[in-house]
């Protein structure tokens, strides 16, 4: 039956391929779906690697946060030197090609609307899609959050987020205040310090130092804060935000010399810096946004799926408002803590529907 002019068939729309993307799309063929037909994978990206791809240089694959292993084949043997966005690109992409997961990339989803006979049109610039379900993981790196405060459209200088940060040699002999308490930050500047940069660190709270390794018991501590709000309705809050920061030995290093010295977050900005209502200030030629990200889901507004606190409330991974839709990749899975395993639970709700449908 055609369901739309112009449509494609499809039983299950992934959009994204990065982490959990990728994680639901290997579920789906174990369930006996297969790819390009039974269901499609869509993603923006020009290249594997999720949003690893587009990680500043400088970000090696031994600095970075554990990248988990995706289902059914680890990553062993990489290089702790080489740019995290190399690895995990290579890794991506050879997990695509063993799967035979066939991505269609560049393809920029720009709305999902109800369709006839309950089905859901995913539409693209490079068509439209029919499906009887979807999973949704195109986390966050595209809505990279910008606070505002007074002021801060007259900074003479340079304003720029962790989004476009490429590295720190270009900072060399600036001075540049760093905002936000997060792992991006704490690298932001541990890296401009060591380049020659002047920095200065904000942060609206007192970072939390932990020591010790980031087991699994923090972890799902960690995740089961983020999943309590999103069971709420509220906005989900990162992964990383509760875990706090791990005190590795470049932390130390750079504690001692005072580089992780925080101030509290300043009240204003003027042309030519920061200052605060206690009259401190603080000269800038750059300010870094190192402030976070939030979830990339225009996409979905035609659905309607937000509750009056802000955010989309779950039942495991399907939206409550319409269990058609599957969010991974958002809040407690929005982290390779938990991606694999909402993939897998995506998949086994999807099952069961296509089922009762009499299809795959």
């Amino acid at each position: 039956m055609n369901y739309f002019s112009g449509a494609q068939e499809t039983e299950v729309a992934v959009v994204g391929a990065g982490q959990a993307g990728l994680s639901a799309a290997y579920f789906l063929t174990r369930a006996g779906l297969r790819a390009g037909t039974d269901f499609v994978v869509l993603d923006h990206s020009p290249a594997p690697g999720g949003a690893w791809q587009f990680r500043w240089p400088t970000l090696t694959y031994g600095k970075a946060h554990r990248v988990h292993d995706l289902p059914g084949r680890p990553l062993v043997g990489a290089d702790e030197g080489r740019p995290a966005s190399e690895v995990v690109g290579e890794y991506f992409a050879t997990y695509e090609r063993a799967f035979d997961l066939r991505v269609r990339r560049p393809v920029d989803v720009s709305a999902v609307r109800d369709g006839p006979d309950g089905r859901l049109l995913v539409e693209s610039g490079a068509g439209t899609w029919s499906a009887r379900a979807l999973v949704n993981a195109t986390g966050t790196w595209d809505r990279p959050y910008w606070p505002h405060y007074p002021g801060q459209s007259s900074f003479h200088g340079r304003q720029l987020h962790t989004a476009q940060y490429r590295g720190p040699e270009e900072f060399a002999g600036l001075r540049v205040v760093v905002v936000g308490g997060g792992a991006s930050g704490t690298q932001h500047l541990m890296e401009l310090a060591a380049a020659g940069a002047h920095t200065t660190w904000v942060t609206r709270r007192p970072p939390v130092f932990v020591d010790g390794p980031f087991d699994q018991e923090r972890g799902r501590h960690a995740v089961s804060l983020v999943e309590d709000r999103v069971r709420r309705g509220l906005p989900p809050r990162s992964v990383v935000s509760v875990t706090g920061l791990p005190v590795t030995r470049a932390v130390e290093e750079a504690r001692a010399l005072g580089v992780l010295d925080r101030l509290p977050v300043f009240d204003r900005i003027t042309p030519q810096g920061v200052v605060w209502d206690d009259g401190r200030r603080v000269e800038a030629d750059v300010i870094l946004w190192a402030t976070g990200f939030r979830a990339a889901l225009d996409h979905l507004a035609p659905l309607r799926l937000r509750e009056p606190g802000g955010g989309i409330r779950l039942d495991g991974t399907s939206v409550v408002k319409d269990p058609r839709i599957h969010l991974i990749g958002y809040g407690g899975s929005a982290s390779t803590i938990g991606a694999n395993r909402a993939g897998r639970a995506a998949v086994r709700e999807i099952t069961g529907l296509l089922a009762a449908h009499g299809a795959a």
